[in-house]
């Protein structure tokens, strides 16, 4: 599991490196001056480079599965981490629709088995015997 941990980390800092170095790219064209080419010259090789070591590492992230709506996410400029958080609740949503009609197919069993055991007390007795449930009171 550290191994794992270990390949995020290094790609995580290999794009918060990028970042910074683009985010300084950025300062630098914003204001360029002739006399400053030899630092925009460095600053993108230092972006090549950086590019480089990110493309080694994604032969370590081959076995990473992202769900394509994690993009999307991303696309609409919203955090990817929101995309998890939308997951629980639509399953949390689910969940508790899934407990309503459980608890609506208990009641009508129970409401069933009352209004059968009325008209057919013989054969309900017998089910239940079978189903070892007990007459309800």
């Amino acid at each position: 599991m550290a191994d794992k941990a270990d390949k995020f980390e290094a790609l995580e800092q290999q794009l918060e490196l990028f970042i910074e170095n683009t985010r300084q790219l950025g300062i630098i064209v914003s204001d360029f001056q002739p006399q400053g080419q030899n630092v925009l010259n460095q600053k993108l090789h230092t972006m090549v480079t950086g590019l480089q070591e990110i493309d080694k590492l994604k032969t370590q992230m081959g076995d990473i599965q992202v769900p394509l709506e994690v993009f999307d996410y991303i696309d609409q400029g919203k955090n990817p981490n929101l995309y998890t958080k939308d997951c629980l609740e639509k399953a949390l949503a689910k969940n508790e629709q899934v407990k309503g009609k459980i608890d609506n197919f208990k009641k009508f069993k129970a409401a069933l088995l009352v209004e059968l055991d009325k008209v057919f007390p013989h054969e309900i007795n017998n089910y239940r015997a079978m189903r070892g449930d007990d007459k309800p009171s």
